[in-house]
């Protein structure tokens, strides 16, 4: 049987409404939650995420700004913007959009935010507080991840978890979310030996590599709920007819789309993979929309902390 379809959509609208509700409650009472964005210089993907986070903390009821520095900000420059944002009342939640310009001391910048104001959950205290499974800001797409699972109510204790990839921003603290929620989690890597044989093994399997289609149906035990966070852009048309050749007449709209456009945005996970799992996100409208709307709810839990206010559990746990 085809796989189920996990509407990160659907989801995202969800806890867009829960967040909004809390907001309300919180104006009620006289607090309006203070999201800042940094923007450095002119990444148009940047740009198209950062558009997406102000739009949805005005549809919730967030006051946000956003900062743009020029390309070549300084890394002195930014930290002081930083450190002027900390001690703002105001501001509850401070986030530096990534990639910065590559003469910038990336770390350096993301290390001076104020953790209490870390929405991005980035900073080494919040890294520290999941690992030790104290209640901090966790990183917004892992969050997502987690919230997926839990609405779509997928078992996670005592089963089986394998995180391909193992980046700061996704991989390692998905696992670490994982193993705090008692599955049993492998973590693989570029050096992983008979990587396909590892990923058989799960019954959760989470594909954060940014490689297009990498993980085939040769990876997936049947049945698997696969998470597919990859978020790739293909303009060859060899590797759209590699990914989609056996499924054209199922995808005849994006084939549609990728002549018009040029381009078509495809997972780590390889389509035939939809005839393997059990449940499986899609691309877009997986893992993609939950990233903003758990940003949404890490701001108004920073605000919440930082005025020593009671944080809400989101409607899934």
């Amino acid at each position: 049987m085809p796989a189920r379809i996990l509407d990160g959509t659907r989801i995202a609208n969800e806890i867009r409404t829960e967040v909004a509700a809390e907001v309300k409650a919180m104006a009620s009472a006289g607090v309006r939650p203070g999201l800042a964005v940094v923007l450095v210089g002119h990444n148009p993907a940047s740009e198209i995420y950062v558009r997406g986070k102000v739009k949805a903390s005005e549809q919730i009821g967030v006051y946000s700004e956003q900062h743009t520095p020029p390309e070549t900000a300084t890394t002195a420059a930014l930290l002081a913007l930083v450190h002027a944002l900390n001690h703002r009342d105001e501001i509850d939640g401070s986030l530096v959009q990534l990639p910065l310009p590559a003469h910038v001391d990336a770390k350096k910048v993301l290390m001076a935010v104020d953790p209490a104001k870390d929405v991005d959950g980035f900073h080494p205290v919040n890294v520290g507080f999941l690992s030790t499974q104290r209640d901090g800001l966790v990183p917004c797409t892992p969050a997502g991840i987690i919230e997926i699972l839990k609405r779509c109510n997928i078992p996670i204790a005592g089963q089986e978890a394998v995180v391909v990839g193992r980046s700061d921003i996704v991989g390692k603290p998905a696992a670490m979310l994982l193993l705090n929620a008692n599955a049993t989690v492998t973590v693989c890597h570029s050096k992983t030996v008979d990587l396909p044989g590892v990923c058989r093994r799960a019954d959760i399997l989470i594909a954060a590599i940014g490689r297009a289609g990498m993980i085939t149906g040769d990876f997936v035990k049947p049945g698997a709920t696969v998470i597919d966070v990859g978020m790739n852009k293909v303009t060859d048309a060899a590797e759209f007819q590699r990914l989609f050749a056996r499924q054209l007449t199922n995808n005849a709209k994006r084939e549609q789309n990728f002549l018009t456009k040029g381009s078509t945005l495809v997972g780590d996970v390889h389509p035939e993979v939809f005839e393997v799992a059990g449940a499986l996100t899609p691309v877009p409208g997986g893992v993609g929309p939950l990233t903003i709307a758990m940003l949404m709810y890490n701001t108004v839990k920073a605000a919440k902390m930082r005025r020593g206010s009671h944080v809400p559990d989101l409607a899934s746990k």
